[in-house]
């Protein structure tokens, strides 16, 4: 995570949205080439759940990100960087014992295999995340709880932690989990990837790429082969790179802040099943694929986190399915019209504005930096 911090403000007000993960300070080269080369380092934080809790109040919805830090100089950057973004930090905990997290990384993609990740965060503050101190009661006072699939790869500790939050129980929010798999993390660890699937057929909303459903858990067949993996999540969106993303959403599920999950806007005939396991009546899933927009890519970081908070933000007001589809589209490219991997969103008139486009006129856009801002005309091709 990187870029300006918005804002500072009195954020301990009940979060619509808490995220929960480790963050981590992040060493970013001075210039490109090997980390053997590269001579100094500038400072910033990264971390996918914090990533979004920050998206989410630069969005104006009040976000909470808990985790663990070490009592220590990087923790008490992370803590105060994420509170100047406007995130409610009070229910992170310090670690006297344990340190913060560092990572160092190359000036290259990090999406592909062109660069190089050292990271330092064995036996980190947050890695001693468990069911015993973590403060339940923030995490259920959210609307939506947003976890990653990060966060089960650190210990055996936090794998538990994220099965007890994701287990059925009448008094959880909405359960939001990015699969996040990363390969890296897995390697030496007790469990494998395979336990992501799991995880995630527990949760209420499911966000994963095709190439994650193929690496980590060796679904072929794209996204329709993926809901039959993940047949229980009322929503799954399927994220698919330059193809955009198609969405499995049950009319059923309505989500805080409003309407049913299909939307006004999807021309999907609502079927009712039986359900012979249980002979409960549900419905069909409404099926709906978002063409990604054209952008003219800064740095191809944070776009991710940026997409589940845009969809997230959406989610909390209510809108349509294709709306809120449109709206991860538009949150991730004005990440990926910056170097860093953080920046403000659009202001919102203007995200309602071009999410409400006809689907020629959606078609037609192209983004370049600088285009979220009020004064900067959008182009069309």
């Amino acid at each position: 995570m990187s870029g300006t911090p918005a804002r500072t403000a009195d954020t301990r007000t009940s979060a619509e949205v808490v995220c929960l993960g480790e963050s981590m300070v992040t060493f970013l080269p001075s210039r490109p080439g090997r980390l053997a080369d590269v001579p100094s380092f500038g400072r910033g934080i990264g971390g996918a759940e914090s990533n979004v809790a920050c998206a989410l109040a630069g969005a104006g919805h009040r976000a909470a990100w808990v985790s663990r830090v070490g009592a220590d100089g990087f923790g008490d950057h992370l803590v105060e960087t994420v509170t100047e973004y406007g995130v409610d930090t009070s229910a992170v905990r310090r670690d006297p014992a344990r340190p913060t997290g560092i990572y160092f990384r190359t000036a290259t993609d990090r999406a592909t295999d062109v660069h190089e990740v050292a990271y330092y965060r064995a036996g980190s503050a947050a890695s001693a995340m468990s069911p015993d101190n973590v403060p339940y009661e923030a995490l259920f006072a959210a609307r939506i709880l947003h976890l990653s699939g990060i966060t089960a790869a650190l210990s055996v500790d936090c794998l538990a932690l994220l099965h007890d939050l994701t287990a059925p129980r009448p008094d959880r929010p909405l359960v939001s989990f990015d699969v996040n798999h990363r390969p890296g993390l897995w390697r030496g660890a007790a469990a494998g990837p395979g336990v992501l699937l799991d995880l995630a057929r527990r949760c209420d909303l499911v966000f994963v790429g095709e190439d994650e459903a193929e690496d980590a858990w060796g679904v072929e067949g794209g996204a329709e082969a993926i809901r039959a993996a993940l047949p229980e999540p009322a929503t799954l969106v399927v994220k698919r790179g330059a193809e955009g993303a198609t969405v499995f959403a049950r009319p059923a599920a309505t989500p805080p802040g409003g309407d049913a999950a299909s939307g006004a806007d999807t021309d999907t005939t609502e079927a009712v099943l039986a359900d012979t396991d249980t002979t409960k009546a549900v419905l069909a899933d409404t099926v709906i694929t978002v063409p990604a927009l054209r952008v003219d890519v800064v740095a191809p970081v944070g776009a991710g986190d940026a997409f589940a908070a845009g969809f997230l933000s959406a989610t909390l007001r209510g809108l349509p399915l294709r709306d809120r589809v449109r709206h991860g589209h538009l949150m991730a490219a004005a990440v990926l019209t910056v170097p860093g991997d953080l920046t403000d969103p659009p202001p919102r008139a203007r995200a309602d504005a071009l999410a409400a486009l006809d689907d020629t006129a959606w078609g037609r856009l192209r983004l370049g930096p600088g285009w979220t801002g009020d004064d900067q005309e959008v182009r069309t091709t």
